[in-house]
């Protein structure tokens, strides 16, 4: 079993609960891991027998597009569309962080973590 994931997506999108954040938009930093045999793709040298992580970062983008209220919503629409495409993944890992959320104060991010099947705990 491995794990493959990619680290410091940046993606601006828009998301956010005030109607200003959805017309400007945030930016944001996804890191994405996943929990996955990667045995037959390392044996056979075979692409389509792992997770390829530019279709991972594609799904990601995706669902990055759709904008949202909450990083919440967000974040379980991407761990869902990951679980979907790929059947052997055991596992999802996701941490979402919105830049410069609009609190009336300076803080550098609000964040999200999300872990499912194997990658729980």
């Amino acid at each position: 079993m491995a794990i493959i994931g990619l680290e410091g997506i940046r993606i601006h999108g828009p998301h956010g609960y005030y109607p200003e954040e959805q017309i400007l938009g945030n930016e944001f930093i996804i890191d994405i891991a996943v929990f996955v045999n990667t045995e037959k793709a390392a044996e056979h040298d075979d692409l389509y027998k792992t997770v390829n992580y530019e279709t991972l970062f594609l799904l990601v983008q995706a669902e990055m597009r759709q904008p949202t209220q909450l990083i919440e919503t967000l974040a379980q629409r991407i761990v869902d569309r990951v679980e979907d495409h790929f059947d052997h993944v055991k596992g999802v890992r996701l941490k979402l962080r919105k830049l410069s959320p609009p609190l009336g104060g300076r803080v550098d991010l609000a964040f999200i973590e999300l872990a499912t099947g194997k990658m729980e705990g």
